[in-house]
């Protein structure tokens, strides 16, 4: 769904930033593969909320390496993640309570603010 509602997040990925298909893009290994480690890293910061540290060294690997590396413009993490609480949302509708909205809010602005941190701890300047 992130590429449908933000095609142009597409340009970072080389082996598939010329397919337009939905079905096309979801079988792509690549995209699961990336999918995975996205889910991975979020996993981690979700496991060890009650370490600030590890939570901190998590999103500033992730940032650091989309700054540098790939070259992500950051606002992506914010829509990214904003993706990810409507898919949530829909998925588990019956058990998305205010408070689960509420804590899923609160997570995506910690991702947000977090690697945002670490863009500009590399002087992230475009």
């Amino acid at each position: 769904r992130f590429f449908v509602n933000f095609p142009s997040a597409k340009q970072y990925f080389s082996q598939f930033k010329h397919m337009e298909d939905p079905l096309e893009m979801e079988r792509s290994l690549q995209l699961r593969k990336h999918a995975r480690r996205v889910m991975g890293a979020i996993n981690s910061v979700v496991e060890n909320l009650d370490d600030s540290e590890k939570v901190s060294s998590v999103l500033a690997l992730v940032g650091k390496a989309h700054a540098l590396k790939h070259k992500v413009e950051p606002i992506y993490f914010k829509k990214l993640t904003g993706v990810m609480l409507e898919v949530i949302a829909e998925e588990f509708a019956n058990d998305f309570t205010p408070e689960a909205h509420s804590a899923w809010t609160k997570m995506r602005t910690l991702i947000y603010t977090q690697v945002t941190a670490a863009y500009k701890e590399v002087g992230w300047a475009q």
